[in-house]
């Protein structure tokens, strides 16, 4: 997706070989019309998916997964990364690992939001070693329902995380998939469309 392309090259800054920060546009603020194409981008590759939910881990998988969910005319969950009061029980929960943030989240999502006769397409911001997909995975698997597939805005294609979800027989599609980070440099696998 060129667009995004262009806004990781442009508003992204490459902060080691690993790690991509992107808080201009996408996990701090909000470009909204780049995600009302990435969500277009998303949905117009599921179309055919038969999608009753759209199910993403807050706070930064929210804005894509919105404008998905709206244009699916279905509603979103996002999986809450701490405890809230006024979710105790009747929970569908998962550990997730952050490498970014180095810590241990405990996902959960209220059991009245996923049952088994949902058809979930799980997006994320990023996909690297695909902790965060496994971590939404095993909360649908939970529920009983099915998932569609893994949307993500970019992936760190030099990471394992597609690998992994393959593997297990999921569908994963990643609109920037990045190559490489190394000398602070942004290399893509499918380069930009010339113009």
């Amino acid at each position: 997706m060129d667009q995004l392309q262009r806004a990781i090259i442009e508003r992204g800054s490459v902060l080691s070989d690993d790690v991509l920060k992107v808080d201009q546009f996408l996990n701090h603020q909000i470009d909204t019309n780049l995600m009302m194409n990435i969500g277009r981008e998303l949905v117009s590759r599921f179309q055919d998916s038969k999608i009753t939910k759209v199910l993403t881990i807050e706070s930064s998988g929210i804005a894509p997964s919105f404008m998905a969910a709206n244009k699916l005319d279905v509603p979103l969950v996002f999986a809450r990364k701490k405890k809230s009061l006024t979710v105790k029980d009747n929970i569908y929960s998962s550990g997730v690992y952050s490498y970014t943030k180095q810590e241990m989240n405990n996902i959960t999502v209220s059991n009245s939001y996923l049952s088994s006769d949902d058809h979930v397409l799980i997006i994320d911001d990023f996909l690297a070693h695909g902790n965060a997909a496994l971590g939404l995975i095993d909360v649908v698997k939970q529920a009983g329902a099915s998932v569609a597939g893994v949307g993500i805005v970019i992936e760190k294609s030099f990471q394992e995380g597609r690998e992994i979800l393959e593997k297990e027989g999921y569908r994963v599609e990643s609109l920037a998939r990045i190559q490489s980070l190394e000398g602070s440099k942004v290399t893509f696998l499918e380069e930009l469309a010339t113009k």
